[in-house]
């Protein structure tokens, strides 16, 4: 790790910044009421909980720096009330507040940035007992899932139970009213339309949830002999797409709120009911999530009644972008296969199989919560640079 010396540490602003001019030749700007909001000390600070003890109650946003001495490895504060705070020269370089600095940490906290895809995608592959084994391949498993969207991993057995595993891996699954796992098979009396054999069109999984698991696990136990094949498309690659070709479609899919619901019983019994923006955006007009899914769209519509028409030409010409040749990726699962993704990112399919008497496709299916998939990155990440 690089270590960062302290050239010279000086006082402006009538004593509420503190500037710092670094030995590389940078300098940075601190303002006084964040330092001592800060403060690292043990009254101010949980250092076991990596967490603030300092309340806003007594925290003085008017707050002066009296005093200020440094060396070329930290800063030592005074401050007006004659409370001292002690600052090391790494941990304030990290946080500088420069525009590059930021965007910096920024990435380092949230890690690879999308590497957008279409019919061209070579499905990047691991092995299963690796990931479970090796911290190196788990960290290439994870990154490769936030970076492309999607992993298969191979040489898992034919057997239930390989998705709760991966789910130990990471931390823990996501429960859902259908159960810790699920089993995508044809059912009698289905209560979702995956547990049957017909072709489902491309759609992200439960958007009935006001927050949509954000990655989904898919072992194959069992695979048809002729059909069932799986068809992946990179959502934020159509949208892109989608907004260069027809601004006006876009803007109306990222702005309408759709109703959503999911009604019956599984793991229990329910009654779901969400509103989304098919195409999520963040502030800056960044694609974070598509949350679509046809089957469980309601029939209650909450727009005027002259925004139908307009919304259905839109999402028409989004699921007709979704299929075209030069976006979507077909394979086919084999048993022992599980394939891992992105169900904010990506919207998958599978092309329709023969009914038989006996279970002919069985996969095994399991969700987890970015949040928790990003937390096991980033120890993994910290574990590998380690060298542990």
């Amino acid at each position: 790790m690089m270590h960062y010396a302290i050239q010279k540490a000086e006082v402006l602003d009538g004593a509420h910044l503190m500037q710092i001019f670094w030995q590389d030749g940078a300098e940075s700007l601190y303002p006084a009421v964040w330092l001592r909001d800060n403060c690292q000390c043990s009254d101010c600070y949980l250092d076991s909980a990596k967490a603030r003890k300092l309340l806003i109650e007594a925290l003085d946003v008017n707050v002066g720096i009296k005093d200020l001495t440094f060396d070329g490895k930290k800063v030592h504060v005074t401050w007006t009330d004659d409370h001292c705070s002690k600052f090391e020269a790494d941990w304030l370089k990290k946080r500088c507040f420069s525009h590059q600095a930021r965007a910096r940490l920024q990435r380092e906290l949230f890690l690879p940035e999308c590497q957008y895809w279409g019919s061209e995608l070579q499905l990047p592959t691991l092995d299963f007992e690796d990931v479970l084994k090796n911290d190196e391949r788990a960290y290439q498993w994870l990154s490769t899932l936030k970076k492309v969207g999607i992993v298969r991993l191979t040489g898992a057995s034919d057997k239930p139970g390989e998705v709760l595993k991966l789910g130990k891996r990471i931390g823990f699954l996501y429960l859902t009213f259908y159960g810790h796992t699920w089993q995508v098979q044809d059912k009698i009396g289905a209560n979702n339309v995956a547990y049957t054999t017909g072709k489902l069109s491309f759609h992200t999984d439960y958007p009935a949830l006001h927050h949509p698991p954000g990655v989904q696990l898919l072992h194959c136990i069992k695979q048809t002999v002729s059909g069932g094949d799986s068809e992946i498309v990179d959502g934020f690659n159509v949208c892109r797409k989608l907004k260069e070709k027809n601004p006006r479609a876009f803007q109306i899919l990222s702005s309408t709120f759709v109703d959503f619901t999911d009604i019956g019983e599984d793991y229990c019994d329910f009654s779901v009911q969400s509103k989304h923006k098919i195409i999520e955006i963040d502030d800056k007009g960044q694609v974070v999530r598509i949350n679509f899914n046809n089957a469980t769209r309601d029939t209650i519509f909450d727009v005027p009644v002259e925004s139908v028409q307009p919304f259905y030409a839109a999402l028409k010409e989004f699921v007709d972008l979704m299929n075209c040749k030069e976006f979507k990726y077909t394979f086919k699962m084999n048993p022992g296969d599980v394939i891992t993704f992105d169900n904010w990112r990506l919207l998958h399919g599978r092309r329709s199989y023969e009914a038989g008497t006996d279970i002919t496709r069985h996969l095994e299916g399991a969700y987890a919560d970015w949040d928790v998939v990003m937390s096991r990155l980033r120890i993994l990440r910290q574990s590998v640079q380690n060298g542990n």
